[in-house]
């Protein structure tokens, strides 16, 4: 629940606080709030500003930097990891930890660039690929690049603690979930074994989320990137996988009505997004080939449209009742850190 000023000044005129209390009250409020993420103008311009550095020495490289050649390549991605925990350093001790997180994850973001330009360097590079497709391409050969990243991630978070640093973490375990394909299994790569790959790697990352929540809570948020990306690694193997029989396709839409109860009870978003997309996704499989040349259909899905918005008024009423019954089978700690965000 998010509370602003005029909650506090409701709360004075009804008497439960000291209208000489209300100023101080909202300024530590406000003072508690500001490193946490929120829709405001200079995080915009934080997260615009951190995202286009990120991108230019990632997504967004050029061709034109091959001709650096690999240890040029990596001394000039080493000067911009200098200077990325520099800034961290200097934003840490002014109490910066928002555009600290994104230039600290800047400083990860490099590690795959400076591994290349090595190998490049020591002429171990395995052919004519060149950086720019390691956002694109699909391969064995970016491996050690990636478990560079890991490893220098690891090191970088024990000193600074940012949430933002699990962004490029994330990332970069969702790329080895599909580069290991090639490189575990050459010969019998198909596509479903990378979909059923997919799928339990990301089952594993949301694991490896959920214990960050327990061991570190949620105060900040370290393990909202992982649940994005292991969530979409799991929903993508998952909604991919082909089946003619009509249990299967009515079992897809049980585990994604599945994922609605437990982004509610563990109070976290990106559960119900996705399962929201499956459930809609099924209704459209529904609509357009199953009942395509039914009359009742329509008027069915719409009643039953009706009935989840009186679903959604009781929901609401009694929303914690609920919750608290869906936590109440949960782990003692895992509820505390739901419940109070520690």
């Amino acid at each position: 629940m998010r509370i602003n000023r005029n909650d506090l000044a409701a709360a004075a005129e009804q008497g439960v606080l000291e209208p000489r209390q209300v100023e101080p009250l909202w300024q530590f409020f406000q003072q508690q709030g500001k490193d946490q993420p929120r829709l405001q103008f200079s995080h915009l311009l934080y997260y615009l500003g951190g995202l286009m550095a990120i991108g230019a020495m990632s997504l967004f490289m050029t061709v034109a930097w091959e001709l650096l050649g690999g240890w040029g390549i990596l001394l000039l991605a080493t000067l911009y990891m200098v200077l990325a925990i520099a800034l961290t350093e200097y934003l840490l001790q002014h109490g910066l930890r928002i555009p600290a997180g994104l230039t600290a994850a800047l400083a990860v973001a490099l590690i795959p660039l400076a591994v290349y330009g090595l190998q490049q360097g020591l002429g171990l590079w395995p052919d004519d690929a060149v950086y720019r497709d390691y956002h694109h391409w699909v391969s064995w050969r970016w491996i050690l690049m990636e478990l560079a990243t890991l490893a220098a991630a690891c090191v970088i978070f024990w000193r600074y603690r940012l949430p933002f640093l699990l962004l490029p973490v994330a990332v970069t375990l969702w790329y080895l979930s599909m580069d290991l394909v090639p490189f575990l299994f050459d010969q019998a790569l198909t596509w479903e074994l990378r979909r059923d790959f997919s799928l339990w790697f990301g089952l594993g990352m949301l694991l490896v989320a959920l214990g960050v929540d327990l061991r570190l809570g949620r105060q900040p948020d370290y393990a909202f990137w992982l649940f994005v990306f292991g969530m979409l690694a799991f929903w993508s193997g998952l909604s991919f996988r082909a089946s003619d029989s009509e249990w299967a396709k009515f079992g897809y839409f049980a585990i994604n009505l599945g994922l609605l109860f437990i982004g509610t009870a563990l109070r976290r978003r990106v559960f119900v997004v996705f399962g929201g997309l499956g459930v809609a996704s099924y209704l459209g499989y529904l609509s357009y080939q199953v009942f395509a040349d039914s009359l009742w259909f329509p008027v069915v899905l719409s009643f039953a449209g009706l009935v989840v918005i009186g679903l959604g008024v009781l929901w609401q009423r009694y929303e914690q009742c609920i919750g608290a019954r869906l936590r109440a089978v949960l782990p003692a700690r895992l509820r505390q850190v739901i419940e109070t965000g520690d």
